[in-house]
């Protein structure tokens, strides 16, 4: 596409270039003599004919003298260039500008959302700046209806060419509100057309720009795209800039076109969207830049980053287009206006008070800690989340606010992606499904309205089954970017799907056209890094013809391990059947004759699920939690063991400390006290999809989570139903230390205590954290590994009083429908952490 354009230099007048051309030629006629030896003329023709279109275009950019060049005037070069292909534009470009039309997709869909929001209230106005020949336009018909949700499209070009071609193109459809506007897109002023229409009259938005007063528009666009065009403007500054003035205050700008950056540029900057494979290799930055220059293309990332300056940024990723085995990077970008003045201050301060629990702060403390950063309050009581100072830095430095206050539903708390323990799970999670059982947890918490809660996210089934019961406000952290990404997903998938996608996707973990619902439908729901990740490892998550999304994560490990085995040793199809007998008489004779010798092999357990790299990368049990395993193992079977993971490695145990084959015989005896239990107590095929789905690799519709039953679907997916959520990618002593002391209720920190090491000050500073956080009668819901955590001690010396409410004792006793943890417990607030530390 173009727009505006600088003098234009002839490739050929470069020797190399010379050498390279007519090697080409040379290769065309060698091609072309042999195609008429052994081939008949008719079928030459024909040959000819489909390839014409691309002999024009490699005619045009590579050999044809361009006679405008000299002029001075861009115009003429512009024409000079595109005047002999013009006609064939559309056919050679499909392959090569990828991303158009997930780019239209995505303003779409955001258009859609506003107007369902109430946000676009009349009919709005589109200008596609650089549109060329129309193509643009006329594909948006594919998710919108031009004709009726528009007011009017304005089709802005410089190109005398292509502009004819797009006049053509809409006089063929019959589109009479889309307008073709053959002009500098730095001069174009949609006042200039829409001007003069009395407001209350009008069906019709026309919004006012927001910024510079003296150079802003009348007149403000809604949607504004740009669709490989701005890599082609020379001075693309002002070109920006007037573009920017040209959006309204609600309006979305769209932009995809080829860029290279190195990953230094951009580090730190805490502004843009998703990072994943934002960089690129220098040999692909210098060998794409040059190559793309012969076709007066820039790359430079100037372009790319001054558009997120200037705009808020909703979406951004980052893709590769293939082309004849080539990989080209481009990227997508959805943006917003940079709200200014009181309205962005009270919506910052909105979102922190919802973080962290706190009265509702005044925009007036905001704004004058943004103008005077380094005069921060020192009130002991003051409690700011992350988002909150990275707020005040770059209100403080001119910078646009994170992507994160620019998503239309504010549930994902601004975390730095960039930092050493985000990246050390490599865009990983390890749970694709939760191992707590939630009704457990229901009849446990006894959960109110008036209760706020704070849950380790893991795979987000039990934050949604939560959810169901209609809290004030549920906080969910996970230290694991990928695990938030996986439960903001579900949250989106509730906001935007009908039951039969939410299903597909979670129920059988498979969907025909994963990435066309998530383009078309959830990304208005999505963070940019939530939208960024699935876009890159969705498709190939939930494809149709893969194992389906329960097999993904470090969790796939396991399930992998256990349908091997089957497969390998013949019981296979009895694992099915497991999941298919009416009576627990049935499940138990096929688990004892059949299954069971496969599942609690003790070879298994010595050689495999006992080492600590499967532990840790298939089952996210670390070194300490293992320890406890043993230690319980050892003073069960009259031994000492090393109390921790540290002593263990340090060589300080006892004669009696845990080697290879006896943490082999722990683990062993830990999966019999596991699985025995469940296989003679529940029926996996009614009531235990946890185990079902390790041995599908699915659910059913008799058999699956609370939160994908329909009645919970209608619950979930009601309007508001989930503004209460707010998900953290933190640690949870981070997120407890930001919060506002005596504000929670409920926390559950499932089995995070035992990964603490006992010698360790971690444990009791997250005590006492936790201790602060909670109002008085607040509980903390803990499983453990062990049947008497050493931690439990802490905790009633920090103030609470512990109560262990389900222990697998005496040995067969099965504590829940997952029974995978020896002990559950509640402990309750009864002192303050005040009185606790004067005592």
């Amino acid at each position: 596409m173009s727009t505006i354009t600088s003098s234009f230099y002839h490739p050929l007048t470069d020797p190399i270039n010379q050498i390279s051309a007519a090697s080409v030629v040379l290769a065309i006629v060698l091609i072309a003599y042999f195609l008429a030896s052994f081939t008949e003329l008719s079928a030459l023709q024909k040959a000819y004919n489909s390839c014409k279109p691309f002999i024009t275009f490699a005619y045009s950019c590579f050999f044809k003298p361009h006679t405008g060049d000299g002029t001075g005037n861009q115009q003429d070069a512009l024409e000079s260039f595109y005047s002999s292909q013009a006609s064939v534009y559309d056919a050679t470009r499909a392959k090569l500008l990828q991303g158009r039309e997930d780019m239209l997709a995505l303003v779409a869909a955001q258009m859609k959302h506003r107007r369902e929001q109430g946000q676009i209230t009349q009919k709005p106005i589109w200008v596609d700046v650089g549109g060329g020949t129309g193509w643009n336009i006329e594909h948006m018909q594919e998710q919108l209806d031009v004709q009726t949700f528009f007011h009017a499209v304005y089709l802005v070009d410089f190109s005398t060419s292509l502009c004819e071609i797009a006049r053509e193109r809409f006089k063929r459809l019959g589109w009479k509100n889309v307008h073709v506007v053959c002009e500098d897109a730095r001069i174009f002023r949609l006042s200039t057309y829409e001007a003069g229409v009395d407001g209350t009259k009008r069906d019709f938005s026309i919004g006012q720009s927001i910024y510079n007063q003296d150079a802003r528009d009348s007149v403000g666009a809604d949607l504004l795209t740009m669709s490989y065009s701005l890599s082609m403007i020379p001075e693309f500054h002002p070109a920006i800039d007037s573009v920017t003035n040209l959006l309204a205050p609600n309006g979305i700008v769209g932009v995809v076109d080829f860029y290279v950056q190195n990953g230094i540029e951009f580090s730190g900057r805490n502004h843009m969207g998703g990072a994943i494979d934002r960089h690129c290799m220098w040999i692909s930055r210098v060998f794409w830049r040059t190559w793309f220059e012969l076709d007066r293309v820039n790359l430079d990332s100037a372009r790319r980053d001054y558009m997120e300056y200037k705009f808020g940024t909703i979406i951004s990723t980052n893709r590769r287009a293939k082309v004849f085995g080539f990989r080209i990077p481009y990227y997508i970008f959805v943006g917003c206006t940079r709200r200014t003045g009181a309205m962005l201050l009270h919506e910052v301060a909105e979102q922190d008070a919802a973080v962290t629990e706190s009265p509702f702060i005044s925009a007036l403390d905001l704004q004058q800690q943004a103008l005077h950063p380094k005069k921060r309050r020192s009130s002991s009581a003051e409690r700011r989340s992350k988002m909150y100072d990275t707020a005040v830095v770059n209100l403080a430095s001119s910078l646009p606010l994170p992507a994160a206050y620019y998503q239309n539903n504010k549930t994902r708390i601004y975390y730095d992606h960039s930092l050493a323990k985000h990246t050390q799970f490599n865009d990983e999670y390890i749970y694709a499904f939760t191992w707590e059982d939630s009704r457990t947890d229901a009849r446990l918490l006894k959960i109110t309205n008036e209760d706020v809660i704070l849950a380790i996210t893991s795979a987000g089934d039990n934050i949604l089954s939560y959810a169901l019961e209609r809290p004030k406000r549920i906080h969910a952290v996970d230290l694991n970017p990928a695990q938030n990404n996986l439960l903001e997903l579900k949250v989106a998938a509730f906001r935007a799907l009908e039951y039969q996608d939410m299903w597909k996707l979670f129920g059988e973990g498979k969907h025909d056209n994963f990435q066309k619902v998530l383009v078309e439908k959830l990304s208005p729901y999505l963070s940019s890094q939530a939208f960024d990740y699935w876009l890159h490892v969705g498709p190939q998550t939930f494809n149709p013809k893969g194992k389906g999304f329960y097999f993904t994560g470090g969790s796939r490990h396991a399930l992998q391990l256990i349908h091997w085995l089957g497969s390998l040793l013949g019981v296979r199809k009895d694992m099915n059947r497991l999941c298919e007998v009416q009576t627990l008489a049935e499940q138990r004779e096929i688990w004892t004759k059949r299954v069971r010798r496969v599942l609690l092999s003790q070879l298994l357990a010595y050689f495999v699920i006992g080492s600590e790299r499967f532990l840790w990368k298939a089952l996210g049990v670390p070194g300490e939690q293992r320890a406890m395993i043993e230690e319980d193992y050892q003073r069960a079977s009259g031994d000492r063991a090393p109390s921790s993971a540290a002593e263990k490695s340090s060589g300080t145990g006892q004669p009696g400390e845990v080697g290879a084959t006896k943490s082999g015989q722990a683990i062993w005896n830990y999966g019999v006290q596991t699985l025995d239990p469940v296989a003679n107590d529940t029926l996996v095929s009614e009531d235990n999809h946890y185990y079902l789905v390790c041995l599908l690799g699915h659910y059913t519709r008799r058999c699956h989570p609370d939160y994908l039953t329909p009645k919970a679907h209608l619950k979930l997916s009601a309007p508001g139903a989930l503004d209460n959520l707010r998900i953290h990618t933190d640690e949870l002593a981070e997120v407890f230390a930001r919060m506002q002391p005596e504000s929670l209720t409920i926390a559950v920190l499932m089995d995070s205590m035992d990964w603490f090491p006992p010698s360790g000050p971690e444990a009791p500073a997250q005590v006492l954290a936790v201790n602060r956080a909670l109002k008085a009668g607040g509980r903390v819901l803990i499983r453990s590994s062990g049947l008497n955590p050493w931690y439990m001690r802490v905790f009633e010396e920090s103030g609470f009083a512990a109560r262990r409410v389900a222990a697998r004792v005496p040995p067969g006793t099965c504590t829940d429908r997952v029974n995978m943890y020896a002990s559950t417990w509640i402990c309750t607030k009864v002192v303050g952490v005040g009185e606790v530390e004067e005592t």
